[in-house]
């Protein structure tokens, strides 16, 4: 897979058009959840991109910077197509190591994981800070990774 982190106004339509759609799919509709998918913070994230080589969008992660020397992974997914074939893996690793090249000082990594996916996200060194809570009707709960 190939992979490539754009600011929001770097990103050409099409490549906008693959996000919004990968996201509603499988956010809004695959996991029959109505909330408001596309928020201000896409204006603020670099958007890492998974392709293909026919240049189909595979994976995708949003890379958020916050205060204090921390960051945030957000609206991971991966396409129906390549579930299983370790993309997921590939995505978060690939998501760990920009943030370290774009923002050297980085101490902590947050998310919120879905709560299906813990033991996913533990294998990379995160651990859970809060209790599950709902999320637009999902269980959550907020993880970090101390760099």
């Amino acid at each position: 897979m190939n992979y490539e982190v754009s600011a929001f106004d770097d990103l050409t339509p099409r490549q906008l058009y693959a996000i919004y759609h990968l996201r509603v799919a499988i956010f809004v509709v695959e996991q029959a959840c109505a909330y408001q998918e596309v928020d201000a913070t896409d204006l603020t994230a670099q958007h890492l991109l998974g392709t293909d080589a026919t240049g189909q969008l595979m994976a995708y992660a949003r890379l958020i910077p916050e205060a204090n020397q921390m960051a945030r992974i957000g609206r991971v997914i991966v396409n129906p197509a390549v579930r299983g074939q370790g993309a997921g893996r590939e995505l978060v690793q690939t998501a760990i190591a920009r943030i370290q090249q774009l923002w050297p000082a980085t101490t902590t990594i947050n998310l919120q994981a879905q709560v299906y996916l813990d033991a996913f996200y533990r294998s990379f060194g995160f651990v859970a800070v809060s209790p599950a809570y709902l999320e637009d009707g999902i269980p959550h709960r907020d993880m970090v990774l101390k760099l």
